[in-house]
Formats: C-alpha cells, sequence, structure tokens
C-alpha cells in the first residue's frame, strides 16, 4: 500500500466569481494556503466543492489545475458522487490522466441501492481504475450505511480499496473497522466535530472542511495529537469547535465558505441553487466568525515534531 492514507486532507471549496465561472486565481490562493500549513494531501470535487453542479470539464480544470500547483509535494484525490456506474467510471478515468492519485467515492446518488448493488457499484469503479480508493461512509446525509460486512465483500475483491472516510458520526465504528481489518482499512475521519477524538481513538487521518478557512489550526491539532502534545491539541479544538459545528449543517457550503471570506483565502460565491447567506442567519453565521478569529490561539511550532513511538 504505498499511497499515504495520513495526515489532514482538506475536502476543498470550489471558487466562483460572482458571474459563476471558476475562480482560478482565488482557488489557487487557497490552494497554496492549505499547502503552506501543511496538508498531507487535496481532496477536489467533494461536498464543499460543490460537486453536483460541477461540470466534467470544471472537474478536468480543477484536477489539472492543482497538479500543477501542487508539484507532486502533496497527492490530489477526486471525488466521485455519481448517479450511474457507467458515469463514474468514466470520472475516475478522466481523473486519472489528468493526475490525480486516488479516489474519493461515494455510494451511487439519488437511488437508495441494496447493499448488494452497492458493492457491485464500487467493485466496478475499482476494477476500471490503478488508483487507490477511500470509500466515503455517510449515511446521515447520503443514507446509505456501507456496513463492515459490505466492506468485506470489497477488500477481499479490490485490493485498491484501501480506505475509509469514516462518517457515520458513531466513533465506535472506528474501533469496530480496526478490530475486523487492522490495517487493511485505513481510517479517515470525516466528521469536523469528532475529529480529535477519532483521531485519538486510531483514525489515520482526517478529511476536514474547516480547515479550508483555517489550514494551519487543522493540521496544528493533527500533528500535536500525533505527537503526544495532546492538551495542546485539546486547547485548539475546543477554541475551534464553534466553528467546527458549522460542517455539519446542510448549509455548510455557504458556512465554511463565509469563514474563508473572513480569513482572506476565499469568496462566498455560490452556485444556484445555494445562494449566499442573507438576514439574520448571516448576522449570526458572522457573529461565531469573528468571535472566534477575535480569540484566534496562537500556536506553537507544530510541524516537525517527533512522533511518540
Amino acid at each position: 500500500m504505498s499511497f499515504k492514507w495520513e495526515g489532514v486532507m482538506p475536502a476543498v471549496t470550489t471558487q466562483f466569481t460572482d458571474k459563476d465561472e471558476l475562480d482560478l486565481e482565488l482557488f489557487k490562493v487557497n490552494i497554496k494556503a492549505q499547502v503552506d500549513a501543511g496538508v498531507h494531501g487535496i481532496v477536489l470535487g467533494g461536498t464543499l466543492g460543490e460537486a453536483s453542479t460541477l461540470t466534467d470539464e470544471e472537474r478536468r480544470i480543477l484536477t489539472r489545475e492543482t497538479v500543477a500547483l501542487v508539484e507532486g509535494k502533496i497527492p490530489v484525490l477526486m471525488n466521485i458522487a455519481e448517479t450511474t456506474t457507467k458515469a463514474a467510471i468514466n470520472l475516475a478515468k478522466t481523473a486519472e490522466e489528468d493526475g490525480a492519485e486516488a479516489l474519493m467515492i461515494l455510494p451511487p446518488m439519488r437511488y437508495k441501492a441494496s447493499d448488494e448493488e452497492v458493492v457491485e457499484y464500487f467493485r466496478a469503479i475499482a476494477d476500471s481504475t490503478s488508483l487507490p480508493i477511500m470509500i466515503y461512509n455517510n449515511p446521515t446525509d447520503y443514507k446509505i450505511l456501507v456496513t463492515l460486512d459490505m466492506f468485506a465483500e470489497l477488500v477481499e475483491m479490490c485490493p485498491n480499496i484501501q480506505a475509509v472516510k469514516e462518517s457515520t458520526r458513531d466513533t465506535t465504528n472506528i474501533t469496530r473497522i480496526k478490530n475486523r481489518f487492522g490495517d487493511r482499512l485505513v481510517i479517515m475521519t470525516g466528521v469536523d466535530t469528532l475529529a480529535l477524538e477519532s483521531l485519538l481513538l486510531g483514525a489515520n487521518g482526517w478529511v476536514a472542511g474547516l480547515v479550508c478557512a483555517f489550514p494551519a489550526e487543522t493540521v496544528a491539532i493533527y500533528e500535536l495529537q500525533k505527537a503526544g502534545r495532546i492538551q495542546e491539541a485539546l486547547e485548539i479544538y475546543r477554541w475551534f469547535m464553534p466553528l467546527l459545528e458549522l460542517d455539519i449543517h446542510p448549509k455548510l457550503v455557504q458556512y465554511i465558505k463565509f469563514a474563508t471570506l473572513h480569513t482572506e483565502i476565499g469568496a462566498e460565491y455560490v452556485r444556484a441553487p445555494r445562494l449566499i447567506l442573507q438576514g439574520d442567519e448571516r448576522v449570526e453565521i458572522e457573529k461565531i466568525i469573528k468571535d472566534a478569529l477575535a480569540i484566534r490561539p496562537t500556536l506553537p511550532e507544530y510541524k516537525n515534531l517527533s512522533v511518540i513511538a
């Protein structure tokens, strides 16, 4: 398993102009902020990337631009969230052609597939590509649970299915996965408000959301806990929590983009049918962001720490 499923991997936002076109210059500003903070990978085209609104050509542009920008320092992953197996296989093919080094894959969208259909869907995609794959398991938002028995079938059939983005919101599932699969199925936590707990329970990394606005704080939490400096990680995490809770709301895209506006590494423009925040909701979310910024912690040196044995 040569691909390193570890560390902080932002599910990055897709930046748009006020004319609803890709804002590649601002997108690059955000990616550079992530790389400078020390993230370990970039995930394109996820929920935060407004995947369902992107054209195939826009996905390809974003992949190529990100691959060129990171210059091989960290891997670029493409998310697959499609309604048909055929479309998913095609996206896997073009992502690989454009330089993506791994895939994150959701179960079939819109149709509530049976367990057998979900397993076959993942198998067909895995068989179509040489890229390593992380299954995104988020029954809360996407209404399909990938069970441990389903994972057992998949890891037996598909050696390139290597990881799970664990977003069931049940932290005991981390121990269940570890007990059943050992190191065969790597765990990346996918819920910001459960991130530190999940890492301490054995998750190898964090596919993060608020990292889009606060990359250094996110990476610091990961690196400090990995080095055994739990109290320092906990102090940052407690400060971060009001912001992290923005990640578990249906308007997480608008909320997190609004946060990137305040940290000056993004804009709030979203693609319809989403709308930018208005009225009392805008005031409420802005207060959460500004209150956090007013007491933003001074971070310890968190890069190149000695890792506990």
